[in-house]
């Protein structure tokens, strides 16, 4: 029992910290003035927090929303084709090219 109210208390604190976040760096909020929400949130614990994040959060613009893309962007280096297409620059040519020279001399001075 102790547990769960340990548990209980943590998730307060953290809708109580993100919702304070939320509302004091928010430009707008919706249906109360920001200094209500405030005591809302700190004075009625979790309803405060949970009537903010559904209510006052203020509703993204129609600019704001990113458009949905059609191609996901690749999640890995190795799934980009094109870094793939980077990793043979001038720089990996010379990095062979040296390396190359380095094998010769190894070769001529076990001779």
């Amino acid at each position: 029992m102790v547990r769960l109210f340990v548990f209980l208390a943590a998730v307060q604190l953290v809708l109580v910290v993100l919702a304070l976040i939320g509302s004091l760096s928010a430009d707008r909020v919706r249906t109360m003035p920001r200094f209500l929400w405030i005591l809302a949130i700190l004075l009625i614990p979790l309803l405060g927090p949970v009537a903010y994040f559904l209510w006052g959060r203020p509703q993204p613009r129609r600019s704001e929303v990113r458009p949905v893309r059609r191609h996901p962007r690749p999640s890995s280096p190795d799934d980009d084709p094109e870094f793939l297409r980077s990793m043979d620059t001038e720089q990996s040519r010379r990095d062979r090219d040296l390396l190359a020279q380095w094998e010769r001399e190894m070769r001529s001075e076990d001779d």
